[in-house]
């Protein structure tokens, strides 16, 4: 059988597999050898996202924050706020249209005329439409006198008097025609008082709560639009009453003022510190708030805030001519002074509880559909949310906590994808806690000891991985000899040598010698023996320089990890050697393992203090009599500094005292037979010449490499010379 495999862009639709521990410890590895900061390595791993060992993508902080800006701008796009007012504008129209046509009905006027004789066939609401107003209207002509009669007091008073007039005018006259005359003269007073009505939106629903509509559909529909802005009007301040605010009866309108009164009453007491009875405010009024009510005071004053927001923003993202009309356009809608009254104290209020409020932001909308107030409303409620997942967003790239981004918001802006991302940065603690490579330490997070050796085998293997791409092997070919460590293959005995006997080979050379018999008889020259290798005992210092210009060449991780790579080889296979690191800036200090990728360069001083560093590296191996004694000193450049009366004396370019106290460490080194192997991350002038006076003094070797080689160098050189080989054949 043979596997196919389809590669494609990830295009963040994809699953996502289950975050794997070692995957997730190596994605932040660099991170923390670079900068040696376990929790800003934790942070850049939730900002860039992690691409796992199958190929699949786990976003990061900035791929959501730049799909929520991307969803932005398609908003920004997309619509033209413009059409608020003109939506309320059509919706007026059609119904001055519809009741235009009914008065012009009842004074005998040509359809599609005005009072004044101007056409209006290009008035919305269409022929058709307009026909099927009157054929409904010529079926109700008893309900349109029954109500042209229940106009208010004072206009069905001088409409009484006018039918006194009339009939008696008109004396013989049948009552069918007197009563039509009167129609007629009521009809043209409304078609008169229309024509009065101001030319903008807001003045002329103004102009019209007071006026009774002859045509039903009109009445109804003017009724639409008043709840619709009565619902704008309280969703200033809540989300979830629409439903009570379009069926408000002359009950809901004292309930609504009795919750806003006490609302303001508990905001009161929270402003002079008392702590206000909110369960006691929810048995009472909690049906009001939706099926999704606010559990706390807090959380209702947020989201009236929020709400508050949102209309602001709407108010200062629209044209400024159209802006003031809306305003006008929702004063005063809810018909009555008193709870107006108390919705303005609550919005003082609010303000008072949110002295840091920052203006309400302005959205640049500049796409071409429009949209009517209910559709603006909800749009600017999801821009608010936008801005708030955003702003969570940023604050969780540069202090890692994620637990303020409201994932079922997220979810709902860019769907269950980007809320699975989220989820899985949320686990990266935990996965890495559960697999025990780090635990708590105060309120942040360091590494265990598994943690730490398994960063050390990632980056032994990467110089592994680099050794075998050249085709050099995991390691060299040891030479065979006669002591030591048995091997695979074997040898034919000689005296002197381990006694390592390989039985099978042996009684084969005697069988091929005399062919098969028994006893089966054996000489000297049969006896072969497991071929076997020298393992000498080596006490190494590395020698890591500290100094600012190591990390500004991009040496100083290359350094550290070399460090970790030689100590997890060391603690695998040559458990009898013995490893240190002292690192060395001004002054030199001993590094233990464990701190090592939390280890920083020295930015705050100056000085490549070598000097200190030998004197303290040949204390360390001093310990160390009967073994190999060596010392790997990584460096990018030339001594700067020496100790002098236990202070370090710095000078660039290096000064001759500098250069002569370091030398005379390097002659003591010698002389308790201790090698210096030098590998140099630079090749200046200075640095050229000191290193030749050194490798004349000790004998040691000199490596110039780069940081990418750095590690191939070392580890190569340290297994080919701690295995000696002796009377190899």
């Amino acid at each position: 059988m043979v596997a196919i495999h389809r590669y494609s862009e990830w295009d963040g639709t994809q699953d996502i597999p289950a975050l794997d521990a070692n995957d997730v410890l190596d994605a932040l590895s660099d991170d923390l050898m670079n900068f040696g900061d376990l929790q800003h390595a934790l942070r850049n791993l939730m900002q860039r996202g992690m691409r796992g060992q199958q190929g699949g993508k786990m976003q990061g902080l900035r791929d959501l924050l730049h799909q929520l800006r991307q969803q932005r701008r398609e908003r920004l796009d997309q619509f033209d706020l413009g059409g608020v007012m003109e939506d309320i504008r059509k919706q007026l129209e059609e119904i001055l249209n519809l009741e235009r046509n009914t008065l012009d009905e009842r004074t005998g006027e040509p359809q599609g005329q005005q009072a004044d004789g101007t056409d209006t066939s290009d008035m919305d609401g269409g022929e058709g439409e307009q026909g099927e107003a009157r054929e409904r209207q010529n079926g109700q002509q008893g309900q349109l006198g029954q109500a042209g009669q229940q106009g208010q007091a004072g206009q069905a008073s001088d409409e009484a008097g006018e039918q006194g007039d009339a009939q008696g005018e008109q004396g013989g006259e049948s009552e069918q025609d007197q009563f039509e005359e009167m129609l007629r003269r009521i009809a043209k007073r409304k078609r008169d008082f229309l024509e009065r009505l101001p030319e903008d939106a807001a003045g002329q629903m103004k102009e019209l709560q007071n006026y009774e509509f002859l045509n039903p559909e009109a009445q109804e529909q003017y009724q639409q639009l008043m709840a619709q802005l009565r619902q704008a009007m309280t969703e200033h301040f809540f989300k979830d009453v629409s439903k009570m605010v379009q069926e408000m009866s002359d009950g809901d309108m004292q309930r609504m003022k009795d919750m806003v009164q006490a609302l303001n009453d508990m905001l009161v007491q929270k402003m002079r510190g008392q702590e206000p009875d909110f369960q006691q405010f929810m048995d009472q009024f909690g049906d009001m708030f939706g099926d999704n009510p606010p559990q706390s005071l807090d959380e209702l004053v947020a989201q009236m805030q929020a709400q508050m927001q949102a209309m602001q923003s709407l108010m200062e993202s629209m044209p400024s001519d159209q802006r003031s009309q809306l305003q006008s356009l929702l004063a005063d809608k809810l018909g009555d002074p008193e709870l107006e009254g108390e919705l303005s104290q609550l919005a003082l209020n609010l303000d008072y509880l949110n002295p840091g409020r920052e203006r309400s932001p302005s959205y640049p909308f500049r796409g071409d559909e429009e949209i009517g107030l209910g559709q603006a409303l909800d749009l600017m409620g999801e821009m608010q949310e936008i801005d708030e997942i955003e702003r969570a967003l940023e604050r969780a790239q540069y202090d890692g906590d994620l637990s303020n981004i409201d994932i079922d918001k997220l979810r709902d802006l860019l769907g269950d994808e980007s809320a699975e991302a989220l989820d899985q940065l949320q686990q990266l603690l935990k996965t890495l806690e559960d697999a025990g490579y780090i635990r708590r330490k105060g309120e942040g997070w360091e590494l265990t000891p598994q943690g730490m050796k398994k960063i050390g085998q990632r980056a032994l293997g990467e110089i592994y991985q680099q050794l075998k791409k050249q085709g050099i092997g995991n390691h060299p070919i040891p030479e065979s000899g006669r002591h030591g460590e048995r091997q695979g293959d074997t040898k034919t005995y000689e005296f002197g040598d381990p006694f390592h006997l390989h039985m099978g080979r042996t009684i084969m050379n005697a069988v091929e010698r005399d062919g098969p018999q028994a006893p089966v008889r054996l000489l000297p020259e049969d006896f072969e023996i497991y071929r076997s290798e020298q393992m000498t005992r080596t006490a190494t210092v590395v020698m890591v320089d500290l100094s600012w210009s190591m990390a500004l060449r991009g040496s100083f991780q290359a350094a550290k990890k070399v460090a970790l790579a030689l100590h997890n080889l060391i603690s695998a296979q040559y458990a009898r050697d013995t490893l240190y690191v002292i690192g060395f800036s001004a002054y030199a200090r001993e590094l233990k393992v464990q701190d090592l990728p939390y280890v920083r360069w020295d930015e705050s001083v100056l000085g490549t203090n070598m000097h200190h560093a030998l004197m303290l590296a040949r204390r360390l191996l001093a310990k160390h009599r009967g073994a190999t004694r060596q010392i790997i000193m990584i460096s990018d450049g030339e001594p700067t500094a020496h100790l002098e009366r236990g202070k370090s004396q710095f000078s660039y370019p290096p000064s001759p005292v500098t250069i002569r106290e370091t030398l005379k460490e390097v002659k003591r080194c010698t002389q308790e037979g201790i090698t210096i192997n030098t590998f140099m991350l630079d090749r200046n002038y200075y640095l050229k010449e000191f290193v030749n006076q050194l490798a004349k003094i000790n004998g040691g070797r000199v490596f110039y490499t780069t940081p990418d080689k750095l590690g191939e160098y070392i580890l190569v050189d340290y297994v080919q010379n701690r295995r000696k080989s002796i009377n190899a054949r």
